[in-house]
């Protein structure tokens, strides 16, 4: 069959900074192989998922570049079923095999824990989704691992993905105790944003009265008086990957779930002591 040269890539929110610049990066990419990149966001959404999936379907995209939702497994897997090449980046679902491209979400959670730990907190917060996403649950699952092989107390907060910024508030405002050396671990970057916000609006000094590390670099920690401490994910790394693989699927189609999986850095500033 003829190939139209077009491939699609759906996000799960482009408004976001993370999705945004691996949109940029993978748009940069598939322009040096000869593809046109047309791009959706689900908006979390199931079943806007589903409807972007089968509006690239019928634009004849040769093949799709996806961050699935929560409930998405059905859609994929009917484009599985057609031999549709597709690739996922960011996350993936434990039911579902594709080939994709992450980071080592747990690992890095572990690392950051431990670099808590040696800080001699007498708390440490750690803020997350309410979710299934096994990609979220991982860096959950990597702070509890090293957490509970220390003596330091802890906390899990989990937010819903709709009302972020009014759910971390108030979870804030009931779980932070100024009174204690405490460490908060924020681990997206919409919820570092949503908390520093929470933070700076009750005058809580970074790293003075708290200490903060948040997911992902977003243009929004420069807004804040201290420059804060992060996870960075190899955003140009992943594109090209992710490129490369659904290139390959679309030239090549291998029915197989082979993951590339990079390593995420702690990008060490000044919001811990």
């Amino acid at each position: 069959m003829s190939k139209s040269k077009l491939i699609g890539l759906i996000v799960a929110d482009i408004s976001n900074d993370f999705y945004s610049n691996i949109a940029r990066n993978i748009e940069d990419q598939a322009m040096k192989l000869g593809y046109t990149l047309l791009i959706g966001s689900s908006d979390e959404n199931p079943e806007k998922f589903k409807k972007l999936t089968e509006l690239f379907s019928e634009q004849q995209v040769d093949g799709m570049i996806i961050a699935p939702v929560v409930d998405s497994d059905e859609a994929i897997n009917k484009l599985i079923g057609e031999e549709y090449p597709i690739v996922t980046i960011d996350r993936y679902l434990k039911n579902v095999s594709l080939p994709g491209v992450m980071i080592n979400n747990s690992e890095i959670s572990e690392y950051i824990c431990d670099q808590l730990v040696e800080k001699n907190f007498d708390e440490i917060i750690y803020v997350g989704y309410d979710t299934k996403l096994p990609h979220l649950l991982d860096r959950q699952d990597g702070f509890d691992k090293r957490i509970s092989a220390s003596k330091i107390k802890s906390k899990r907060i989990l937010i819903g993905i709709h009302n972020i910024t009014e759910e971390v508030h108030s979870k804030l405002r009931e779980n932070l105790d100024l009174n204690k050396k405490t460490a908060i671990y924020f681990s997206s970057n919409k919820l570092g944003i949503a908390g520093l916000r929470y933070l700076n609006d009750n005058n809580i000094r970074v790293p003075e009265d708290v200490s903060v590390i948040a997911f992902d670099e977003t243009e929004a920690y420069h807004l804040f008086p201290t420059d804060i401490d992060f996870v960075q994910q190899p955003l140009i790394d992943m594109a090209k990957e992710s490129v490369k693989l659904l290139d390959s699927q679309i030239n090549n189609y291998t029915p197989n779930g082979k993951r590339v999986i990079f390593h995420a850095k702690y990008m060490e500033r000044n919001s811990v002591e």
